[in-house]
């Protein structure tokens, strides 16, 4: 195996291509990892506690009468389980992330500094208001930034997450509506938009009526215009969209909305792409979710904590959800009930204040960089996308016409003939070293390659991704069949996608114990 330096790749031999049979199963540092119920024993155990004495239950006849079924595991073989887990986890501090519309960036240590220092990491959110307000200045501050960097006059921080903050968002606009005494039962909603907003749509009782995107990837503003009308309540649009692509009409779609008496919410999940450059405000937008995980750099994915702020106008400011973090004189106070100046509130969309950890680490990324850093992470962002679409559109086939904003969209025709497919493509580069693009996303465009670099990759390892994505396209004319054998070099080889998530295994079963013998 030998190191090409021009290339920076390395170059292995032909007879290295095939998987490597090994007695323990283990393949280098690639280890084969049974179940931690596999590895336990009855009996096994990494501490050594002395029987309880005899008490009175108050289980109320409720007692366990068997086992558990934990297993039993000594101290080192619980730390070498989940490390060899971990190992296995492809996550933003092991690569480059492709992921379209993701965002997913490098997470700054400094914010884990200040989200573990003990009057943030170690409160309560029962503790009486005197004894945190430290913790709700900073929850103040934050809102203070997300209102000033979006031009609107009031946010909502409890929502939990991007499709709780669009709830949050389009519950403010129903309860506007009511209050008017205005039933309108349709939201306008693009082909090109996140999944999620006809999804929230529906779940508030809308009917979602979709509108098509026009050959530039866009929204189709006649196709808008004959489909509005007194009974729209509102059209979600996400913007940048999810083809990466700024609707360049947005504020012509915000008049004619706000002209047939409806309310504009944006999907922010792209702020990142715009962050600093451009104020939601401006464009007419009544309602937008703003994902701290994503433009703010706090964790994503792996099921943590997200955080989904909206940031609501003047006309849906009345409405936002409790509790609400209210500064009176030099003192701060957590508003828990529908009076006063909540008292049209449509409610409560969760327990307490939201992600106090998610709010910590925001305000930290916000703080480091200031107004000009947040503005240069939009530039950047923007610039590394264009840069990979420069890279490969002369191989791969771009989805649109002309640059793009966050990310860049590739679609399927370049496979044609090759007899490879998106997800023979995506799975050769696990191979690589690489987490896959997003796939078939969005919808509108067949076989959909996107990929989004964002600001924290080097122009380095963008070129080793590009780099190895041509060499795919170039090898898929002629490989077939080792693209539809790929992934070969992971613990699992290619699963049966479908079957997993509509049959998953869930519960671990002990093996049948043999017969005893007669």
């Amino acid at each position: 195996m030998t190191m090409d330096r021009s290339q920076g790749r390395v170059q292995r031999p032909a007879n290295d291509a095939a998987p490597v049979a090994t007695a323990s199963g283990h393949r280098g540092l690639v280890l084969e990892e049974a179940l931690i119920f596999e590895q336990g024993q009855v009996g096994r155990t990494g501490v050594d506690l002395p029987e309880p004495t005899a008490m009175l239950s108050r289980l109320g006849g409720l007692d366990r009468q068997g086992a558990i079924g934990l297993p039993g595991l000594a101290e080192p073989q619980v730390v070498r389980h989940f490390t060899r887990l971990s190992q296995k986890n492809y996550g933003i501090d092991s690569g480059f992330f492709p992921l379209g519309s993701c965002t997913m960036k490098h997470n700054p240590r400094l914010n884990e500094k200040m989200a573990r220092l003990p009057g943030f990491g170690d409160i309560h959110p029962l503790q009486p208001e005197s004894t945190v307000q430290g913790a709700l200045a900073l929850i103040h501050e934050l809102a203070h930034w997300l209102t000033t960097l979006t031009g609107m006059p009031a946010v909502a921080l409890s929502p939990a997450a991007g499709a709780h903050g669009e709830f949050c968002g389009m519950a403010a606009i129903r309860a506007a509506l009511a209050a008017r005494g205005d039933v309108r039962r349709r939201v306008l909603v693009p082909e090109s938009a996140h999944g999620t907003n006809p999804a929230t749509a529906a779940a508030l009782g809308y009917e979602v009526d979709p509108i098509p995107a026009t050959a530039r990837g866009r929204v189709d503003l006649a196709a808008f215009k004959a489909k509005l009308g007194s009974d729209v309540a509102a059209t979600m649009i996400t913007n940048p969209n999810t083809c990466g692509l700024f609707e360049d009409e947005i504020q012509e779609i915000a008049h004619l909305i706000h002209g047939a008496g409806g309310f504009f919410y944006c999907d922010g999940a792209n702020f990142n792409a715009i962050v600093g450059r451009v104020r939601p405000a401006d464009l007419g937008v009544d309602a937008m979710h703003i994902n701290l995980h994503k433009t703010f750099s706090t964790p994503h994915g792996g099921g943590g904590p997200g955080s989904g702020p909206v940031v609501l106008s003047a006309d849906l400011a009345p409405y936002a959800p409790l509790p609400m973090v209210v500064l009176e004189g030099d003192r701060y106070r957590v508003v828990e009930t529908a009076d006063g100046s909540a008292a049209a509130t449509f409610g409560r969309l969760k327990a307490f204040h939201g992600q106090m950890g998610m709010f910590v680490r925001a305000l930290a990324y916000m703080k480091s960089h200031g107004a000009d850093g947040l503005r240069q992470v939009a530039t950047d962002a923007v610039l590394n996308a264009n840069y990979v679409l420069a890279r490969l559109k002369g191989r791969l086939t771009a989805s649109f016409d002309g640059p793009t904003m966050h990310e860049a969209l590739f679609d399927d025709r370049f496979l044609k003939d090759t007899g490879v497919s998106t997800l023979d493509f995506a799975k050769a580069l696990i191979d690589e070293g690489f987490h896959p693009m997003t796939m078939y996303f969005p919808l509108v465009v067949h076989g959909a390659m996107l990929i989004e670099p964002t600001e924290t990759e080097s122009k380095e390892a963008i070129d080793q991704f590009c780099d190895t994505v041509l060499s795919l396209a170039e090898r898929a004319a002629s490989e077939a069949d080792a693209f539809h054998a790929s992934p070969r070099l992971t613990p699992r080889r290619r699963l049966d996608e479908t079957q997993a998530a509509r049959k998953p295994t869930l519960r671990w079963t002990p093996p049948a114990l043999p017969a005893a013998a007669e």
